[in-house]
């Protein structure tokens, strides 16, 4: 007896401890990493609250407009590392913060692809932009095929680099099950935002661009601890483990994409596998031109960035927008 009081004691005291840890690394996170955009407000497509969307808005107003959407387990730091920038001297660029993840609200637990794009176009309209050339990578490349498929008159041209597009075998792992989960997620959760080195987040970082190295500066730039803030880590893991039916169900409609479309994709992406995604979305949609990037992993915009801005620029030819 005395035995389970003492164990019940230490596990008290370790989940006191760990939840304090997790308030001062996310407060520490975010005043460090502060918002570095601005604020829109847009109706919930659940109802409820409106959800206040953030976003980067640089270049000349009056040019054609890329929207920039984000991976999972990212926000738009990853943007504006280099690809804002790129492209600010001649077109309006716009990067948005999925629900859940940077600084943008939840729509609600599991936000699905739909109604992430639900969310950002009525961000984009709200700012004036009705046909803007969508550009997503990876899980954002789901929410671009969303916005294509659901809002098919609310798109100028669409670009998806190393997207989510089409089914695959398996599901995504035991850490994502474990942590979408809604009994052991919050504990993990809690554990990962208290607990975790900064090593094994850096090891995750490289993983992610390998066989690339990240670019120098990318992970101080980028903000890591904003994805272990615990309510960011449980929404990315309960968006990516119930993805595969959303794409289930927009599959069908890719042939009825109709604006001009480029696919960038890696032929050495091990995370979203060039032949189970981009090969057969790009026999699906009408006139797609798929870019097979040699030797590229799963950060193509990374990886070579001016070919991304080349894509965005056959686009906007293709598109007539300017």
């Amino acid at each position: 007896m005395k035995l389970l009081l003492g164990l019940a004691a230490l596990l008290a005291v370790l989940a006191v401890v760990t939840l304090w840890r997790s308030n001062a690394r996310e407060a520490a996170t975010e005043a460090e990493y502060p918002p570095v955009g601005q604020f829109v407000s847009v109706t919930n497509p659940r109802g409820g609250d409106p959800i206040q969307v953030h976003y980067v808005d640089e270049g000349p107003r009056d040019a054609p407009t890329v929207v920039l959407i984000h991976g999972a387990s990212g926000n738009v730091h990853d943007w504006t590392f280099d690809m804002v920038g790129r492209l600010s001297d001649r077109y309006r660029v716009l990067a948005f913060d999925r629900p859940g993840l940077g600084y943008t609200d939840m729509v609600g637990r599991n936000a699905t692809a739909e109604e992430q794009a639900y969310v950002l176009v009525a961000a984009s309209k709200a700012l004036g932009v009705e046909t803007p050339i969508v550009a997503g990578h990876s899980y954002g490349g789901s929410v671009a095929l969303a916005w294509a498929v659901y809002h098919p008159d609310q798109i100028g041209a669409l670009l998806v680099l190393a997207g989510a597009s089409n089914p695959w075998e398996g599901g995504q792992g035991l850490y994502y099950t474990f942590l979408g989960n809604p009994i052991t997620g919050p504990i993990m959760a809690a554990l990962i935002s208290a607990w975790v080195p900064d090593a094994t987040v850096s090891d995750a970082i490289a993983g992610t661009f390998s066989p690339q190295s990240e670019p120098e500066g990318y992970e101080a730039h980028y903000g890591t601890g904003l994805i272990l803030r615990r309510f960011s880590l449980l929404e990315n893991a309960r968006q990516r483990t119930r993805l595969l039916p959303q794409i289930q169900a927009m599959v069908p409609s890719y042939p009825d994409i109709a604006v001009p479309t480029e696919l960038l994709h890696g032929d050495a992406d091990i995370v979203v596998p060039l032949s189970i995604h981009s090969e057969p979305l790009s026999r699906a949609i009408p006139g797609a031109n798929l870019v097979v990037m040699e030797g590229v992993g799963h950060m193509p915009h990374h990886a070579d960035p001016q070919a991304v801005a080349d894509a965005i620029d056959r686009l906007n030819a293709a598109s007539g927008l300017r």
